[in-house]
């Protein structure tokens, strides 16, 4: 019996491209999955076709596509550049929270409550209930900024900010808008409702 030379056993020629022998190996290992000599006896065949093609490579009798990895030649691995993420600064990063559903619903809805008592508060009794709702929504900031970190005196110095910007902002907004014609309520409710607004802006997402 003539034993039969990688090629034939692929049932190639040494004209075939690289894909034709691939498919050649894949197609015959397929067909005989159950029996294991006949798929070593192909994988054999492959890499001594393999071989003999990279002989005549460096012969420069045929080309080989550059895909096919030779051990003679190393190819160097593809990295994809990655452009940096550009972080935001310390002092930023350690200034803003990012919290969670639950932690933004409940100041959330303290804060709400107090702008619309204020907000539906008659103007006769507005200077006597305003103060309480202040001290109210002050206290409430305090409590919500302190259980993030559990540092009090931050806490207090950053609702004392809130209280005074908020103050001063919406004192400022209500005349020039009162001004230019709009009802808006009294400048003092107008205050008061921004200043909520701050609490809970602190209260969610400042440290």
């Amino acid at each position: 019996m003539i034993e039969q030379n990688p090629y034939e056993q692929l049932g190639v020629t040494e004209g075939s491209s690289f894909e034709e022998i691939q498919a050649a190996k894949k197609r015959i290992c397929e067909a005989n999955s159950g029996d294991p000599k006949v798929v070593e006896s192909i994988e054999a065949a492959y890499d001594a076709v393999i071989m003999d093609r990279l002989r005549l490579r460096q012969e420069g009798k045929i080309k080989v596509p550059e895909r096919i990895r030779f051990p003679e030649k190393k190819v160097e691995p593809l990295v994809s550049k990655v452009s940096p993420v550009t972080k935001s600064p310390n002092w930023l990063q350690n200034l803003l929270d990012k919290p969670s559903q639950k932690e933004v619903l409940v100041p959330s809805g303290v804060f709400l409550t107090f702008a619309l008592m204020v907000a539906v508060s008659p103007a006769t009794s507005i200077a006597s209930v305003l103060p309480l709702l202040l001290a109210s929504g002050f206290i409430a900031s305090v409590y919500f900024l302190n259980r993030k970190e559990k540092r009090f005196g931050r806490s207090l110095l950053i609702t004392l900010i809130m209280l005074i910007v908020g103050v001063v902002l919406g004192s400022t907004l209500a005349t020039s808008l009162a001004t230019s014609g709009l009802a808006i309520g009294s400048p003092e409710q107008f205050a008061a409702v921004a200043t909520f607004v701050l609490f809970w802006l602190a209260s969610c997402f400042l440290r």
